[in-house]
């Protein structure tokens, strides 16, 4: 870690106005990404490719690697001025320019411009004469101020003792200072924040903000304690995602092992709201920087699978009320050190790995949370919830019992895909009800109280779909003879949909000239975007599952700084991997969904191309195999590739006339076949559960 961010230890160079030294590369030219160069010009990545390929006075790659090669910005902006494809680059595109070319990284950048946004908000009046005159008399001027304006946020010893401020750094504080004129304080971090999180994904282990949300509610009912806990805490507070989601209280306590992470979400803290924040940079389990504080709520997603977690040295730490944690059980030393901070009656929510619920060696340690009634709910998420993605996390709510009180009988347990049939907010009104009274309505498959003394056997096992068997496929009687007529109906509107004989061609024809999808796109006739499924907001996901099964969306938005693409009527997505040759048309029904990873969203202009007749050609064998490579383990197909006819609009016109036709025969085909799995498989559940009558 450089001093810049806070190393206590590391000394400071003597800094003079009359000598600066500024170091060479602060006045290199920033670098710029294919990427980033697409959002300056307001185009696709692809558009950038074809730049490249097409222009021979296209800036030359400056840095990064072969297959991801950054150009020089200034470089950049003159060529795309030329162009006249850029007017100006746009304010924030200039201070993320300067955020990723500083010398000491990324975050040290960030860690000064949000301490600049921090004055600028704290004391707006004094920063136009605080910036005035030179960059060293400038410096001279902020360190003082800045560091009275962290002192009274974050207190003393805060995660940011040590912010360096030397005269080269002082334009990027100015231009910090313009676009919180633009956006605001808190929402120019938070745009700066996200920029650095979205270009290094792999870095950062975040919790998205509809379960940040989620779990905020859980820990604060409003008809509970009011508008929320007073003082909050989170011991593992990567980025602050968690604390930012409980607005409302009066002190909010952060801690996290990473230095880097601390400072940005005490700034990110401070800059979002009037509360103080206390926010240490130490390893939670081994170096707890609130030792013996009691807070009203815990919001914690820790990391998962740590076997060095301070097992050793811990072993008569008085934490453990519960019982000692296995060295594989970093999780439950997770639970009972957020118990630990919690006064009585406070509530924690940590985010679980499944596995904790079941392995042999934690069950005398859930046995005992039970008994005492500390663990009051388990709620299944389903996959994809947060990462790692592929894992359908937990969890786990708890509270700190009061001495001689009587714990809860039983614990809920909550499965959120079964329960998200209810509508938005489900999980909270089954929560808020169970805290309430103890009990809550039954639903099957989705929500129950278990009795504590069914689960204190042997296993322990609180995983929710052990305890929450799905309901029968098809239902009861009434709902299996509604299936039964919904598929007699389906399978009648497939024999009529079912395509007449082929026949060939009255005559032979001459075959028109063909063209490639990259060549429609270069001339404008379509555009071409490849899906991500990350992006603000609280769009669904269209993923390549859904594509080829053709039903409705079913993935979830990942958080990213920028609006994502959704869908519009008439647009054609194609799934890029796999040896199925597959192209959906989206029709009204299916618009204002994302395009996740894996599909690409062909946008034809409807002035010069046919929805239906593109999608139609694209669900060739013979052109996907043409546009077809082959990896080790799977098929990738390039787009640009695929290979269709010139024609006339009104002749495509009636080819795409004929392509949506086998499209509606192949979704009828479809559903009959799920409502024949749903009736088979519902006849099974209601024969063998009694339900279902034999002699019918």
């Amino acid at each position: 870690m450089s001093e810049e961010i806070g190393a206590p230890h590391a000394p400071h160079a003597p800094q003079t106005p009359q000598a600066p030294t500024p170091a060479p590369a602060v006045t290199a030219p920033a670098e710029v990404t294919a990427a980033e160069v697409a959002r300056l010009a307001g185009v696709g990545r692809a558009a950038v490719s074809n730049w490249r390929r097409r222009h021979a006075d296209f800036p030359k790659p400056v840095g990064g690697t072969e297959t991801s090669p950054s150009f020089a910005l200034p470089e950049v902006e003159q060529w795309l001025r030329a162009q006249g494809k850029l007017a100006e680059v746009p304010l924030r595109e200039r201070v993320w320019q300067q955020i990723a070319a500083h010398p000491g990284g990324a975050v040290a950048a960030l860690v000064k411009a949000g301490g600049a946004l921090l004055v600028v908000r704290e004391r707006p009046a004094e920063w136009p004469g605080l910036t005035a005159g030179s960059d060293e008399q400038a410096a001279e001027r902020l360190r003082p101020v800045l560091d009275e304006v962290l002192r009274a946020r974050l207190g003393p010893g805060h995660a940011l003792t040590e912010v360096s401020l030397p005269p080269a750094t002082v334009p990027l504080l100015r231009a910090a200072a313009e676009l919180s004129a633009e956006l605001g304080a808190h929402q120019a971090f938070e745009f700066l924040l996200g920029r650095h999180l979205d270009a290094n994904p792999r870095q950062y282990t975040l919790t998205p903000d509809g379960l940040a949300s989620l779990m905020a509610a859980l820990v604060a009912p409003a008809d509970r304690i009011g508008p929320g806990p007073r003082t909050v805490l989170d011991p593992a507070c990567g980025t602050g995602t968690l604390l930012r989601a409980l607005p409302g209280a009066t002190t909010l306590y952060a801690q996290d092992s990473s230095p880097e992470l601390a400072a940005l979400t005490a700034l990110r803290l401070a800059l979002s709201g009037p509360a103080p924040v206390r926010a240490a940079a130490a390893d939670s389990l081994r170096a707890d920087a609130f030792a013996g504080a009691a807070v009203d709520a815990v919001l914690c997603h820790p990391p998962f699978n740590e076997r060095n977690w301070g097992h050793e040295e811990l072993a008569y730490d008085p934490r453990w009320e519960y019982g000692f944690p296995a060295r594989t059980e970093s999780e439950l030393a997770w639970v009972q050190h957020c118990l630990a901070h919690l006064r009585e009656g406070g509530t924690a929510v940590l985010l679980m790995p499944p596995a904790v619920a079941a392995r042999r060696s934690g069950r005398r340690i859930r046995a005992d949370l039970l008994r005492r009634g500390a663990l009051r709910a388990v709620v299944a998420l389903p996959a994809g919830a947060a990462p790692p993605y592929g894992i359908p996390l937990h969890l786990w709510v708890l509270r700190r019992p009061a001495p001689y009180a009587t714990p809860p009988t039983g614990l809920l347990l909550v499965d959120t895909a079964a329960a998200a049939a209810a509508g938005d907010g489900a999980v909270e009104a089954a929560w808020a009800a169970y805290d309430a009274s103890g009990t809550v309505e039954e639903v099957p498959g989705a929500t129950r109280v278990v009795p504590v003394v069914e689960l204190l056997d042997d296993d322990v096992d609180l995983t929710p779909a052990r305890h929450l068997p799905p309901p029968a496929a098809g239902g009861g009687p009434a709902e299996l003879t509604a299936v039964r007529d919904r598929l007699a109906e389906t399978l009648g509107r497939a024999a009529r949909l079912t395509p007449p004989p082929a026949a060939p061609p009255a005559r032979a024809a001459a075959r028109p000239p063909l063209t490639t999808i990259g060549e429609l796109a270069r001339a404008g006739a379509l555009e071409l975007h490849t899906g991500t499924g990350s992006g603000s907001g609280t769009a669904p996901v269209l993923t390549e599952q859904d594509v080829y099964a053709g039903t409705g969306p079913s993935g979830t938005l990942a958080a990213g700084p920028e609006a994502p693409l959704l869908t519009a009527p008439g647009d054609v997505l194609v799934p890029v991997v796999g040896a199925a040759s597959v192209a959906r048309v989206v029709n009204a029904d299916g618009a204002g969904a994302v395009p996740g990873r894996g599909l690409v969203l062909l946008r034809p202009d409807p002035a010069a191309l046919d929805p239906w007749f593109l999608a139609g050609f694209l669900r060739g064998t013979a052109g996907t195999r043409r546009a077809s490579s082959h990896a080790s383990t799977a098929t990738r197909l390039d787009v640009r590739r695929l290979r269709l006819p010139r024609q006339p609009l009104a002749e495509q016109r009636g080819y795409g006339a004929r392509f949506r036709a086998l499209a509606e025969f192949e979704d009828a085909l479809r559903l009959a076949g799920r409502l024949g799995e749903q009736l088979v498989q519902g006849l099974y559940d209601g024969l063998s559960d009694g339900t279902v009558a034999p002699d019918r």
